[in-house]
């Protein structure tokens, strides 16, 4: 079972590092906010792995933190986009 947390760390590990160098590809203002939520989504995948590898009860909290987080900036760069298509 360790074995297989293991490996979903390190499946998870990769995409974290893919996201984070497609988004110093500069891309458009869509493609940078759809990776920072697939890297949001990879840090809470990652940190709930490593709360059972470790038993630290702390990085469930951590986690759920950064679920919320992720969902804030979502809103934002949404709220922001419409306001300037507006003016």
């Amino acid at each position: 079972m360790t074995e297989m947390l293991i490996l979903a760390v390190v499946v998870l590990g990769a995409t974290f590092a893919l996201a984070l160098l497609g988004m110093l590809r500069q891309g458009t203002p869509t493609d940078r906010i759809l990776i920072a939520q697939l890297l949001g989504s990879n840090g809470v995948g990652l940190l709930l792995l490593l709360a059972l590898l470790q038993e630290q009860l702390a990085l469930l909290d951590v986690a759920l933190v950064l679920a919320i987080l992720s969902v804030v900036v979502v809103i934002a760069f949404t709220r922001r986009g419409k306001e300037q298509a507006d003016a």
